[in-house]
């Protein structure tokens, strides 16, 4: 996928950076992905169990082709010369764990009971999205607003640490504990953490090793200017197009599911619509009031806003099952995810007008 021209602007001083003609257009190749998601798992008898059937250790393997395919162009762009830039920047570290870990899980948690109260599957279904952090599609929202690559592959990282030791604890407290405290009948989650570890291994580490050496090798073989101004671009549409047919695998695994419900994906969809904005706007607001850089804002707002709904999918149909209203949650998630982070992109490169300079801690990235 190819990068917006960012030109001069981490100066704060210049005009906005374009997106190019092919990301100019994404929602509009998202859009058709989830539409002909929907049509085949409607309309082909039988491809929803195939593709489900289609498992290695318990992992969709259409659906972890297509993330592979996504994440790796996106972490060969990465400076990996530059992280320690990153891991001193403590505000930014600090700010991003609680954000996700404490702030964004109660988050959900609300909304999903404020707004759901007599429907206790989908709200089941709700808390666990919000549970699940992202460590997938973030990356790409995050490339696409000019947010800071080097920053996400380390918040990315965090969040994928912090899943396998956090997940099954608050699934725990918000499933069990704290519903019993309100007096809300719901089933507990029962998850195994080497269950979480194989899919983080997979969705991430998988891609983030080959990113990284393709980055080492390359430039030691050929150079960084051969490797930043010839082979990047010919592997960055590899992006989109891994996108695209996720959401498309993904669309068909519950298209019938979401066609016969227009009413409760409606329900489903507002406390995750305003959950989505809510916590973007707010991470947005904590980056420039604690004074770090636009890159590093957004970089903040996307990792707080996007979750993980393949890991929340996979535990939804793995403790309540594939037609389950806890898994059509689930998949309604990247319905309203996707087209409202995309939106949000351009909101961001329209708010990057209101932050001035680099952040304090290390100079702007070079974007060369």
């Amino acid at each position: 996928m190819t990068r917006p021209d960012t030109g001069a602007a981490t100066t704060g001083t210049t005009r906005p950076p374009r997106l190019s003609t092919l990301d100019r257009f994404l929602p509009v190749w998202i859009g058709l992905a989830m539409a002909a998601g929907l049509l085949l798992g409607r309309w082909i008898p039988g491809l929803q169990g195939a593709l489900d059937a289609v498992k290695a250790g318990g992992i969709s393997v259409p659906i972890a082709i297509g993330l592979l395919v996504m994440m790796y162009p996106v972490l060969a762009k990465v400076r990996y010369d530059r992280l320690d830039s990153v891991t001193r920047d403590r505000r930014l570290l600090v700010s991003s764990l609680a954000i996700n870990w404490l702030v964004g899980p109660a988050v959900m948690f609300a909304l999903a009971w404020i707004l759901l109260p007599d429907l206790p599957e989908f709200r089941t279904g709700l808390i666990i999205v919000g549970l699940a952090r992202c460590i997938a599609m973030v990356i790409i929202w995050n490339d696409l607003a000019c947010g800071d690559r080097e920053a996400a592959a380390v918040l990315v990282a965090l969040n994928s640490v912090f899943q396998v030791l956090a997940f099954g604890l608050l699934g725990w407290f918000y499933l069990d504990l704290l519903p019993g405290w309100l007096g809300l009948d719901q089933s507990g989650i029962d998850v195994s953490a080497w269950e979480i570890a194989a899919m983080v291994a997979v969705f991430l580490g998988l891609p983030l090793v080959a990113g990284y050496l393709t980055r080492t090798l390359g430039e030691r073989a050929r150079g960084r200017a051969w490797y930043e101004d010839r082979f990047l671009p010919r592997i960055g549409p590899l992006a989109l197009y891994g996108l695209l047919f996720t959401i498309v695998m993904l669309f068909a695994l519950q298209g019938e599911a979401i066609t016969s419900n227009p009413l409760d994906v409606a329900r489903i969809a507002l406390p995750l619509l305003t959950y989505f904005v809510l916590m973007w706007g707010l991470s947005m607001l904590l980056g420039r009031g604690i004074r770090l850089s636009y890159e590093r804002s957004t970089t903040l707002a996307f990792t707080a806003a996007g979750n993980n709904f393949e890991l929340a999918i996979a535990v939804a149909v793995g403790v309540f099952g594939v037609t389950s209203g806890q898994a059509l949650a689930g998949v309604v998630g990247p319905l309203i995810e996707v087209p409202v982070l995309v939106g949000l992109v351009y909101v961001s490169l329209w708010a990057r007008r209101f932050f001035v300079g680099p952040s304090p801690v290390a100079p702007a990235p070079d974007r060369a």
